[in-house]
């Protein structure tokens, strides 16, 4: 899989202009990273299709599956990879700096229950993944989109919400993480007001780190600092 200076790895409608979740940041893109591209997209990737995707053939099994958004550099899926095995774990990103270091460290720990798209989770989400096929959803620290005019630009609106209960499986979790108090208040006005989820902590409530969402290096740096950072949990019902 080439990555090219477009930077686009998703659909683009002519004529139609789409609000989006994220803006290509791309950063370096090295050589290490383009090789990991054409040497083991084939072995992790998922080519986007726009059609239902049969995720047991793909991974040659029936398991519970796990769906992260926005992985970033990838270390939440390589602990849960590693921590997890028994679970189906699929990630989305779309900027490949961070797609192509997570292929680089997949493939040093020789990881098979791991596929990437390397795509639009909107896009994944509407048309190749079953609903009621998801045992959880994933969302660590979403772009917080800070200034009060880009808000409408946030991931967590209440059509996106109603999308991923659609895919949760009966008794699935969604598990979202952030460290902006002003983006945890709209994640529970939204998610507090979706149908089908309930909060784990209740009404506007939140919880411990979970052993399974590994802390990363600039959350440690952030909670020095005095930052804080809300865990949610909400079950589907």
């Amino acid at each position: 899989m080439k990555i090219t200076s477009s930077g686009k790895p998703f659909t683009v409608s002519e004529g139609h202009r789409q609000i989006r979740s994220f803006v290509l940041r791309q950063g370096r893109f090295t050589p290490a990273q383009q090789r990991a591209f054409d040497e083991q997209w084939s072995r992790f990737g998922i080519d986007y299709s726009g059609q239902p995707r049969d995720y047991d053939e793909l991974f040659g099994r029936s398991a519970p599956r796990v769906l992260e958004i926005g992985f970033g550099n990838g270390e939440a899926l390589r602990f849960a990879a590693e921590h997890d095995p028994a679970r189906d774990l699929i990630g989305i990103e779309v900027h490949a700096p961070g797609v192509g270091r997570l292929l680089i460290a997949l493939a040093a720990a020789d990881a098979s229950n791991v596929r990437l798209y390397h795509h639009d989770a909107v896009e994944v989400l509407t048309h190749e993944v079953a609903d009621g096929s998801l045992d959880e959803v994933r969302i660590y620290f979403p772009d917080p989109w800070h200034k009060k005019r880009h808000n409408k630009r946030r991931l967590l609106q209440a059509p996106f919400a109603e999308l991923l209960v659609r895919k949760l499986a009966p008794d699935g979790r969604l598990h979202l993480a952030t460290d902006w108090h002003d983006y945890a208040e709209q994640m529970w006005d939204v998610l507090d007001a979706t149908a089908g989820i309930a909060n784990r902590a209740g009404k506007r409530g939140s919880v411990e780190r979970p052993p399974w969402r590994p802390q990363t290096h600039f959350e440690t740096r952030g909670q020095k600092l005095g930052h804080g950072v809300w865990d949610l949990i909400y079950d589907r019902c």
